[in-house]
């Protein structure tokens, strides 16, 4: 037993924190159901071409990109994900921070399929969902993701 589940534990660590394109990284395509793409039906997770609206977030997004994060209560790694994303708003022009309870807002956690908090989302100037990170993303990653969104790149 121990053979089988370390291998699986070391994989799952090092995939925590990850800025992964969206749309990958053991997602499924998301499928048309009753409430449309976008719905619950058959969604599968954020897909590249997901959009978030100011009004969704409830917070105006960023001019160049919007660090999305998704939190709770009693979540020990949120605390220090929301001063690494706040250090690089601060730092970089254009880019807006907005931290979401998960628990007050289970529309956006089930339409997004949000399965574990932290869960970073980083939206480009239009809302689109270019990346995500299950876990505390290095500060070096978020901001890298942010200078392929203004050089257009996706992957």
């Amino acid at each position: 037993m121990l053979a089988v589940l370390t291998p699986l534990g070391a994989a799952w660590r090092r995939r925590q924190g990850k800025l992964r394109v969206a749309g990958t990284g053991g997602l499924v395509p998301r499928m048309a159901g009753p409430a449309g793409p976008a719905g619950p039906a058959g969604s599968a997770g954020p897909a590249a071409g997901d959009v978030l609206t100011a009004a969704d977030l409830r917070h105006d997004l960023g001019a160049r990109a919007t660090l999305v994060q998704f939190s709770s209560a009693f979540c020990a790694p949120c605390h220090a994900t929301r001063q690494v994303l706040g250090e690089v708003a601060a730092m970089v022009d254009g880019v807006q921070h907005v931290e979401i309870d998960a628990e007050s807002r289970l529309d956006l956690v089930r339409r997004l399929n949000i399965l574990a908090t932290p869960t970073v989302l980083v939206l480009g100037p239009d809302g689109a969902i270019a990346r995500k990170a299950s876990g505390q993303p290095r500060k070096a990653d978020v901001i890298a993701a942010i200078g392929q969104l203004a050089g257009g790149q996706r992957a």
